[in-house]
């Protein structure tokens, strides 16, 4: 006859919280901001082919923390969702928001019910047009969305980043000047990130349909000048 061991539900969530936040700290941090003209991403990362930054759509990408080979699966199941979504009904109908929700429902379930839940927490980020605003979506790891007014963090020791960028956040500054203000947060007083361990991404108009660009460390270092 076989023993079953009773865990409190109460219980259980706490032990999954803890399990998913210790994977998600020891990942390095991504920095998410509006700036005048657009969205730019920022995270530490000095691997060049392994990137937390990605285009989803024409007007949307994607940053993602914590266990790599699970937030590119989420990164791969959000471009899948973008292209059908476009084809069956057309490409303006394909919204950050939906698809945030999408991605909600995926990782709360995989929490609940799941062998274990995600050691990820993601990041939608929507460039804005005439129909809809610009706008920031945090997922967590437990599927709670955030919407994140003017910028987001992500993993790592996200709190003091996050205070340390809202300090120098006033209003929508432009590019080089909030691509700085979010590499000083990131690397905090004591310490400087090269540009070749940076992975800087952006949502910015340029006269066609696709507006994701991923800046060259020879950019990034000019900016940063």
């Amino acid at each position: 006859m076989s023993n079953y061991f009773y865990v409190a539900p109460e219980q259980l969530i706490k032990d999954r919280a803890e399990f998913a936040q210790k994977g998600i700290a020891r990942g390095r941090s991504i920095v998410a901001a509006i700036y005048d003209v657009g969205v730019v991403m920022v995270a530490e990362n000095p691997s060049a082919s392994l990137n937390k930054i990605s285009e989803i759509y024409d007007r949307i990408a994607f940053a993602g923390v914590g266990k790599y080979n699970e937030f590119d699966r989420l990164r791969e199941a959000g471009i899948r969702w973008a292209d059908g979504t476009g084809f069956t009904y057309s490409r303006g109908d394909v919204d950050a928001r939906a698809l945030a929700n999408y991605y909600a429902q995926h990782v709360g379930d995989m929490f609940t019910e799941g062998p274990k839940p995600l050691e990820i927490e993601i990041l939608v980020a929507q460039l804005g047009n005439k129909i809809r605003p610009t706008k920031l979506y945090r997922i967590a790891y437990e599927g709670t969305i955030s919407d994140e007014p003017r910028f987001a963090v992500l993993g790592g020791d996200a709190e003091t980043i996050k205070g340390r960028f809202a300090a120098s956040e006033d209003e929508l500054e432009p590019l080089a000047t909030t691509l700085k203000n979010a590499v000083a947060a990131l690397a905090g007083p004591d310490r400087v990130i090269p540009p070749s361990e940076l992975e800087v991404g952006l949502l910015e108009d340029r006269g066609s349909r696709r507006t994701f660009t991923r800046l060259s460390d020879e950019e990034v270092s000019e900016l940063l000048r």
